[in-house]
């Protein structure tokens, strides 16, 4: 059916009728795109896929959290904040790609995350040639060492030479002194091993052998009888989620906890919850941070009542307070820096003292290294009060800038 044309007169109307509705909507339009600009952009890439994949989600929900906090409070200003999550797949090429994408075409303001030492590097290259402020949330020793760092980058998380020292210093005088490590070869592994190492000589302790397996190794069957053959005081599985999970249930099928104290240096809520309580059994370790910390820190319980609230009863990972507070510290330097532009905010944070979960903290100058407390922890499989209660704490060595590497050592120059 042919419509007849329309005559002049109603052309107009109808074009004026359009150009009015144009206008009514244009400061709607307006308001909206301002309300975009004015929100504060967290680009936050980890490894929701692979091996770390637990961990990852934990960081999520965790961080997602800390924004909910934010924006509850009013935000700053009016000023609303976003988490803009994405997977980096374990591999430094996608985490790079993935950074750049945030901050060239989301317009992030600042990037924190990371679950890796090799991908949170290939992170801070992105930002920190961008001069966007990178908070990282996964342990690493070179991410503060100078030739890697810059005004931008911190790392909220510990760092191998931390964790491991404060481990080796228990649990070294206490099991003997011959050691074998298993190790996850690449950077994570060989800093810890390298942090046993130096801590170790204080007690006189002996490397039997470093053994490597490849990220994501599902058998270990072909390592242990070497290990067992060695006959170590002491096995340090320097290895981290999956990887964890799986070495540690082999080691006990193999029997080797009847004659060796197995040991880990990031001994993980995450990993102990998927391996179970057998497999688990008397293994020692350290970590940034365990929920049962409640009866003795408020922040502590503060942390774990609003997770619960948020996640059905459940308690944070240690990893995913390290989402929670990666995201509040930068958070509050942009309201301390009155700026979101990364420049401001990286000053205000470098001069942050905060206790976000697990008591105070701050982040040193020289490298921009939060400086914190480590947990000693043995995983029980007796006497646990709920699914939850998986951990005895052995021992808090408490924030000390004296158990970092120093800041000359590290090639930072100290006026």
């Amino acid at each position: 059916m042919n419509h007849p044309t329309p005559k002049a007169p109603d052309l107009k109307r109808r074009r004026l009728l359009s150009a009015g509705a144009g206008l009514a909507a244009a400061p709607a339009l307006f308001n909206l795109a301002r309300a975009q600009g004015n929100t504060i952009k967290i680009g936050f890439p980890v490894p929701l896929t692979g091996a770390f994949s637990a961990e990852a989600q934990d960081q999520v929900r965790a961080a997602e959290l800390a924004v909910k906090e934010w924006n509850a409070a009013g935000g700053h200003k009016g000023q609303m904040a976003e988490l803009l999550v994405r997977d980096d797949k374990l591999n430094p090429g996608e985490a790079a790609t993935r950074t750049l994408e945030l901050i060239e075409k989301d317009k992030v303001n600042f990037i924190v995350g990371s679950l890796s030492a090799a991908t949170q590097l290939s992170i801070n290259a992105v930002t920190k040639e961008r001069k966007i402020l990178f908070n990282s949330i996964s342990q690493s020793d070179t991410i503060n060492e100078a030739k890697d760092w810059s005004l931008y980058t911190f790392h909220e998380a510990l760092n191998p030479h931390l964790t491991a020292g404060a481990v080796a210093r228990y649990a070294f005088p206490k099991f003997g002194k011959k050691v074998v490590y298993l190790t996850a070869d690449y950077a994570y592994g060989h800093e810890m091993v390298r942090g046993f190492q130096r801590a170790g000589q204080a007690f006189g302790m002996q490397t039997l052998a470093d053994i490597r397996h490849p990220i994501g190794a599902a058998d270990y069957s072909a390592f242990l009888p070497r290990i067992q053959s060695l006959k170590p005081d002491v096995l340090v599985l320097c290895n981290f989620g999956r990887d964890l999970v799986n070495s540690a249930k082999q080691a006990t099928d193999f029997g080797l906890k009847q004659s060796t104290k197995i040991i880990a240096p990031v001994l993980l809520y995450t990993s102990r919850q998927a391996g179970g309580a057998d497999a688990f059994e008397g293994i020692l370790g350290g970590t940034s941070y365990y929920w049962g910390m409640e009866s003795k820190i408020p922040s502590a319980k503060k942390f774990n009542d609003a997770f619960r609230k948020a996640y059905g009863g459940a308690v944070p990972s240690d990893y995913g307070a390290l989402g929670y507070a990666g995201i509040k510290s930068v958070l509050q330097a942009v309201k301390d820096a009155d700026a979101t532009d990364s420049t401001r905010v990286a000053i205000a944070l470098r001069q942050l003292k905060y206790d976000w979960y697990k008591g105070p903290q701050f982040y040193r100058k020289c490298d921009h290294q939060s400086v914190q407390s480590v947990v000693i922890v043995e995983s029980k499989s007796k006497n646990m009060l709920d699914k939850y209660d998986v951990f005895n704490v052995l021992a808090i060595e408490n924030a000390d800038e004296k158990n970092l590497r120093t800041c000359e050592e590290m090639g930072h120059k100290i006026s």
